[in-house]
């Protein structure tokens, strides 16, 4: 369907920042026959800090998409294998109807821009090297009437309907609308590397449960998940739900955490094949309103990282096909006020959807910063596949809605929890 752009704008809906949600959002916006204008500050091809692992949720999005997962790179995998108290347990992901019973690994150097060629070929008009500085606001209203770019040294203004603020946790745009980070919401940062290794075909991700810091135990945890190429992507996690968040060296505990691998595994310095690389995830919806003055958030804009398991791409993904289909309803909308109506209603499907789930996650992250808790449910949970099993389900968000008696109990106390 062609695309329709009225008189005086650039297009139906400008999307600021080409990662996984804004990507989604501009291919949905634009197979709904909207004209869609994509910014993103860097060129491709362009490496972003991830573990690289996509778990059947994230897969879920792909085959929505239409990507073509078979091809070269795309690694699939059975399920995780959790590492604590001694123990190694394989899990294999659930059989169920909503998502497909296989994850995948695509490292972020090339996974991106196969999302945003794939959006271009749905009709997206992508610039790059487009360095959003600003939103353009109307004088009478307050409400986003497009941006302002700065390119190859030059200044630049673009005008649309609407604007979706899909440029990742540093999210200017949403700052300079004064939608700041909440306080009461859990961070995490993730740090890792790559190492040339003989596990990088492994048919597992690999998760470890404990992250010692001398006798500390952290709330966090590590990964290996093998790339197929070679290597493995090898890193940690930690949450600020911590007293020793803030002074911990998160490049040299992850020195120290391979250092007591088997040397086997070649998770040695002179097998590093980049440096360690850091970046910030923002958590169970950490900047609110979703929606406000013509300015959409979605994905780590919006802080839609799970608070359980760190997972970022398959919530960008869905929180983009979730606005794209707000927006398509707004903008046929005949008057500004109906349009309104209909894109105020964008933060409460959020909340439907994930609020209550996230608020359990706040209250895991809150109770595995405490000393002994982790070490506690680590040893004494690993050792029941049975127990394991539910919380892998619970941990990863992969239910049916009318599915086995796991499903009922998670998707139950997702209801009855306050929401986000």
């Amino acid at each position: 369907m062609e695309a329709r752009v009225q008189r005086g704008i650039d297009a139906d809906v400008i999307v600021v920042g080409a990662g996984p949600a804004g990507s989604a959002v501009a291919f949905h916006l634009a197979k709904s026959g909207l004209s869609v204008l994509l910014l993103e500050k860097t060129r491709f091809p362009r490496e972003k800090v991830c573990g690289d692992g996509l778990t059947p949720r994230a897969v879920r999005e792909l085959v929505a998409m239409g990507v073509d997962i078979d091809g070269p790179g795309w690694i699939r995998n059975r399920g995780l294998r959790v590492v604590g108290g001694g123990l190694r347990l394989q899990l294999d992901w659930p059989e169920l109807h909503s998502f497909p019973d296989f994850g995948m690994v695509r490292t972020r150097a090339d996974f991106d821009e196969i999302l945003v060629r794939h959006a271009e070929r749905a009709g997206v008009r992508l610039i790059e090297g487009a360095n959003v500085t600003g939103p353009i606001l109307d004088e009478r209203s307050g409400h986003v009437t497009g941006v302002r770019v700065r390119r190859d040294g030059e200044d630049e203004s673009y005008t649309a309907r609407l604007v979706v603020a899909a440029d990742g946790n540093s999210t200017r745009l949403s700052i300079a609308m004064g939608l700041h980070k909440r306080t009461d919401r859990p961070m995490g940062v993730a740090v890792r590397t790559y190492f040339r290794s003989p596990r990088h075909d492994d048919d597992y991700l690999e998760t470890w449960l404990e992250l010692w810091d001398g006798d500390r135990l952290l709330p966090g945890y590590g990964w290996i998940f093998g790339v197929g190429d070679g290597t493995s992507n090898v890193g940690l996690g930690l949450l600020n739900t911590s007293e020793a968040f803030k002074s911990i060296d998160y490049r040299d505990l992850l020195r120290r955490w391979v250092k007591n691998m088997p040397a086997e595994w070649g998770y040695k310095e002179e097998n590093m094949t980049t440096p360690i690389r850091g970046a910030a995830l923002p958590m169970a919806f950490n900047r609110q309103p979703h929606y406000t003055r013509g300015l959409v958030l979605v994905g780590d804009a919006g802080g839609t990282i799970n608070p359980f398991n760190g997972e970022g791409i398959a919530y960008a993904m869905e929180t983009g096909r979730i606005a794209a289909d707000v927006i398509v309803q707004a903008l046929a909308r005949g008057t500004a006020a109906q349009r309104e109506r209909v894109l105020l209603a964008y933060p409460r499907i959020l909340k439907d959807a994930y609020g209550g789930y996230f608020t359990l996650g706040r209250m895991f992250v809150e109770a595995i910063g405490r000393p002994g808790v982790m070490k506690f449910a680590t040893r004494h949970g690993l050792p029941h596949p049975t127990l394991m099993r539910f919380a892998f389900k619970l941990l990863a968000n992969l239910t049916d809605r009318r599915g086995d008696a796991s499903d009922r109990i998670i998707n139950a106390l997702s209801k009855v929890a306050p929401s986000a």
